[in-house]
């Protein structure tokens, strides 16, 4: 939310209330713990703004058109929502070989939290989360930029 720029109408408490009512709204969920619970809040957060991206660049390509009161529109610029999509891809692979570093990437992204915040919610020392953290930025900034 940070680089979106200022006076989008996708406000961080917007994101939240929305990960929050899709979770009221859906079956009860049997919350196992502190860590099962904000796992699966940013879980919720990034598919809004995935979704949202992808339909931003549906409508961009010219499919799915149609008429959106201004007051209800989310604004997300192009690059933004191409950015998410491509991280939504890179960070599936990367679940796939390391599955806590793309939590940390889950939580820090999407979720908006702190790294002393993401050590407390899954348990693990600082040190690692500031570890999985670098590690996870330069494999997704390479997956994504396709380097060597």
């Amino acid at each position: 939310m940070l680089r979106e720029r200022s006076g989008h109408t996708l406000q961080t408490t917007a994101l939240v209330n929305e990960a929050l009512l899709s979770l009221i709204a859906d079956k009860p969920i049997d919350w196992k713990s502190r860590k099962h619970f904000y796992a699966i809040v940013a879980w919720r957060m990034q598919n809004i703004l995935i979704e949202y991206a992808r339909g931003r660049l549906a409508v961009k390509r010219g499919r799915g058109a149609e008429h959106v009161d201004f007051d209800e529109a989310i604004f997300m610029s192009d690059e933004m929502s191409e950015e998410i999509v491509m991280l939504d891809e890179a960070l599936t692979k990367l679940a796939r070989i390391e599955e806590r570093k793309a939590m940390v990437v889950k939580l820090r992204y999407f979720g908006g939290f702190k790294l002393e915040e993401i050590a407390s919610i899954l348990d693990i020392s600082q040190i690692t989360v500031e570890r999985d953290w670098r590690f996870a930025r330069s494999w997704l900034k390479r997956e994504i930029s396709g380097e060597d």
